[in-house]
């Protein structure tokens, strides 16, 4: 079993949606042609091929119709089943390994639909050329930036090493424009940060689930233990983590749960995708036989914790967060999550292209299936006092055409909290707010988590009791 696992678990982040993959490879093995193929329909599919090349308006060449051909039928089965072209297998094996080509920012949508500056990464081109958290970015060359996605920004930042970009930057109090030329390079990027928030109380952020996580993770803790021996609590920040690697996901929780506790199950077609996973070394370890979790210290597995979450924690921070509320180690806080619970192998075709599949659902500690559903938080708390924010704008996957269903409950059924956030849903829909910098002295949620730990008293969302004041873990 630990062998097998060690065929890398890798993630596809989907920006806009919150969407992630859970993901492990697996090469393409030889199979027997499977008995009664529908003849009739693979005539029909000849017979068009044949039309389009001999009667088209013009000529198309071979490969476009059979690797359309491909990708029609692969996207017909659900939103997270694809075929891999030579760029989008680079981009997610990229993705995987917490490591890219661009120039090393940190960005958000921001005001008059330009792309903000979260915070430059440090020792990269942007935090060597001098660029600062709060920059606008107006153009990127010769092209405005206003209106982009966050997608479209990111695909133009990004290129070939050594390749130059020239950035026009709008800095407040800074009367004219700042331009700034980058030259591209790899980016090593981190997905595990981490601080003291105030005496007493450590803040541990997850944004995604890489190849290097779980040691991100181990040296962050090992960080907070040194400047305080004694944590009275620990705010675990999972909110807009779109997934990942699905060993980053079982180490993360296993940092936390007792050793060898069951972490996740997944069933599906295959014998292979009908497996647990427990809290040990050879289920997350990455680096043969290198147990980095066995260094740290042990009152990380009793200090009090939170868990934040919202409608963009998807896959495994869904993972993550369901394995601890399961075991009642942690508080869950925030909005339901996004409800992805199906995990996709890719399986290779060609050195440059693979297919991503859907084979299998995975489910809680406790059986409980996230697909279509998400986790719903112990204390259901906005993203501002006001109301949800962005947040309650965003699609879940049970918004998704084609998804998956639930196979442990019935889909319609809505609890009295998924009504409740589709009401705050569309009163939010009225309001323009501006994306929330996590971790900041703004973030209302952490303050609401770090009340749930001292004791004190929690806002719940609106519509339910205005205060709580939950029973913090033990």
């Amino acid at each position: 079993m630990g062998k097998k696992l060690k065929n890398t678990g890798l993630v596809s982040l989907g920006v806009v949606a919150g969407i992630a993959i859970s993901l492990q490879f697996s090469a393409m093995a030889q199979r027997p042609v499977e008995p009664g193929l529908p003849l009739e329909e693979l005539r029909q599919l000849a017979d068009v091929y044949g039309l389009i090349k001999s009667d088209y308006v013009e000529r198309v060449e071979d490969r476009k119709l059979l690797t359309e051909a491909i990708s029609g039928m692969v996207a017909s089965l659900d939103p997270h089943s694809a075929y891999l072209d030579k760029q989008a297998y680079a981009e997610l094996r990229e993705g995987s390994q917490g490591k890219f080509v661009g120039l090393g920012v940190e960005i958000a949508q921001g005001e008059e639909g330009y792309i903000k500056i979260v915070a430059p990464i440090e020792d990269t081109p942007a935090w060597r050329a001098g660029i600062k958290p709060g920059d606008m970015i107006t153009r990127l060359d010769t092209t405005s930036l206003k209106g982009l996605t966050l997608d479209e920004s990111i695909k133009r930042m990004r290129g070939e090493p050594n390749s130059k970009v020239t950035l026009t930057v709008q800095r407040k109090d800074e009367p004219q424009p700042l331009v700034f030329t980058l030259v591209r390079e790899e980016i090593h990027q981190k997905s595990v940060k981490a601080r003291m928030i105030e005496p007493g109380y450590a803040w541990l952020r997850v944004s995604q689930f890489q190849e290097p996580t779980v040691d991100d993770l181990a040296a962050r803790i090992q960080d907070l233990y040194k400047q305080d021996p004694n944590l009275k609590g620990l705010v675990l920040d999972l909110r807009n983590d779109p997934g990942g690697v699905l060993q980053g996901a079982i180490g993360v929780a296993a940092a936390f749960l007792p050793k060898d506790a069951p972490i996740v199950s997944t069933n599906g077609q295959l014998p292979d995708s009908k497996q647990i996973y427990y809290g040990r070394a050879e289920y997350y370890s990455l680096r043969g036989d290198t147990d980095v979790l066995a260094r740290l210290p042990e009152a990380v597995k009793r200090v009090p914790m939170a868990v934040l979450v919202n409608t963009g924690s998807a896959s495994a921070s869904e993972i993550v967060a369901g394995a601890l509320q399961d075991y009642r180690r942690a508080t869950i806080i925030g909005s339901q999550t996004f409800g992805k619970g199906s995990v996709q192998t890719i399986r290779q075709l060609t050195a440059d292209t693979a297919l991503k599949l859907t084979t299998a659902r995975y489910y809680t500690p406790h059986g409980r299936s996230i697909q279509a559903k998400g986790i719903t938080p112990d204390l259901l708390v906005d993203e501002t006092p006001d109301g949800d924010g962005v947040n309650a704008l965003r699609m879940r996957e049970a918004d998704l055409e084609k998804h998956l269903a639930n196979d442990r409950e019935a889909e319609g059924a809505k609890t009295k909290r998924d009504e409740l956030e589709e009401k705050i849903r569309i009163l939010s829909m009225e309001k323009n707010r501006k994306p929330l910098e996590y971790g900041s002295t703004d973030d209302f949620q952490l303050a609401q988590a770090l009340n749930h730990l001292k004791g004190q008293p929690v806002q719940l969302s609106k519509g339910e009791s205005k205060f709580a004041a939950a029973a913090v873990p033990k």
